[in-house]
């Protein structure tokens, strides 16, 4: 008999090619969109969110003949990922929505319409892999202070396309989920992803990348915290490092550590924000060399790896895009927050972003920076 695969198809290339790969390795396999959010782009394209790629993967699965349905999740979008998203930016943290969706909304309800469905497997179109033979990795564990101790439940490594590699936000699988997780995509490129849906025909193929906020139709994420949220733009002063008063900003939301441009404030010298105090409401700049930290905390870890010791030794990255960065991981007992020391001092990290921890390839946890 035929395994079964759920997949999550949002509309575009990547889950297209994901359920036409899987159905050609001898699964069974159907799609399920989420119906997100209901914003129309003035673009010619839709992102995951919208109801025309949900139109768009369900003709795709057509093309390609498998099933499709579809599932309506917008009142936990909302309250999982959006109301979140506001309140971190008006206490002046950085959020990340795509990690939130991933943890609330995306794998739980994919895995619970599989169990109710009889699928034996989920799968989406990330470029990551699953791997579930620790041997492997057995030395790179141990010299990290990590160890398998026996588990035998799956592994969550990077894509092999580093441009494309979408471990980061991944880190929040449970391990119920990842054991159950199929990947395809994470052996492939993208332009060999592309160029397998342009064989096939599927209009798919030329569909432009999702943007990084997908709920947001013109990409100004200020119009839509203060359309949503009125009491959002509270102005304050922007403090220079000597600790002067040398402007006005229009609210702690439309700020990011790290941030140049923007900031509302003239100077000789390129200003950075340093740091965004939201219980005084005050912004802080200061010069570039300002930003780069070598240490600080994180919490809501999920660890995806069992460790042994207090102390790992990892890379850990703090953006999508960034490199890994070599560091300590220092556990404290009766704590649930870890401090994170890197070797070298690395530019900005945001609180409220995630930090995620890599040993070689593999994704050992990660939290949320405080």
């Amino acid at each position: 008999m035929k395994k079964k695969v759920l997949v999550g198809m949002s509309g575009g290339v990547d889950s297209s090619i994901t359920a036409h790969l899987l159905k050609e390795q001898g699964y069974e396999t159907e799609g399920l969109s989420f119906v997100l959010w209901e914003a129309r782009l003035k673009s010619d394209f839709s992102t995951c969110c919208s109801l025309q790629a949900i139109n768009d993967a369900a003709s795709t699965a057509e093309a390609i003949g498998i099933k499709h349905s579809k599932l309506d999740v917008r009142n936990a979008f909302v309250e999982k990922v959006i109301e979140p998203f506001m309140e971190a930016y008006t206490k002046g943290l950085t959020p990340n929505p795509c990690v939130l969706c991933n943890q609330h909304i995306k794998f739980p309800y994919l895995l619970n319409q599989a169990n109710e469905r009889g699928f034996d497997y989920i799968a989406t179109g990330h470029y990551a892999r699953v791997l579930d033979d620790y041997r492997l990795y057995a030395s790179v564990m141990d010299d990290s202070g990590m160890s398998l101790n026996g588990n035998r439940h799956s592994f969550l490594l990077k894509g092999v396309d580093p441009k494309k590699d979408q471990s980061y936000f991944l880190y929040v699988l449970r391990h119920e989920e990842l054991d159950r997780l199929l990947l395809p995509l994470g052996q492939h490129t993208k332009d060999e992803v592309r160029g397998i849906a342009r064989g096939l025909g599927l209009s798919a193929a030329e569909r432009p990348e999702s943007q990084e906020i997908c709920f947001i139709e013109d990409r100004n994420y200020f119009k839509f915290i203060e359309k949503l949220s009125p009491i959002a733009g509270k102005e304050g002063p922007i403090i220079d490092k000597d600790g002067h008063v040398i402007g006005t900003h229009k609210g702690v939301y439309a700020y990011t550590v790290g941030q140049r441009k923007g900031i509302g404030v003239s100077s000789k010298d390129p200003l950075y924000v340093i740091r965004i105090d939201h219980l005084k409401n005050a912004i802080h700049v200061g010069p570039r060399e300002m930003g780069y930290m070598d240490e600080f905390y994180v919490g809501g870890i999920n660890w995806l790896v069992p460790y042994l010791s207090e102390e790992l030794n990892a890379k850990v990255k703090v953006r999508s895009a960034m490199p890994g960065k070599p560091a300590k991981i220092i556990l404290s007992t009766g704590s649930a927050n870890v401090r994170v020391i890197y070797g070298r001092p690395q530019w900005a990290p945001a609180a409220g972003q995630s930090a995620v921890f890599y040993i070689d390839d593999i994704v050992a946890g990660g939290g949320t920076i405080l």
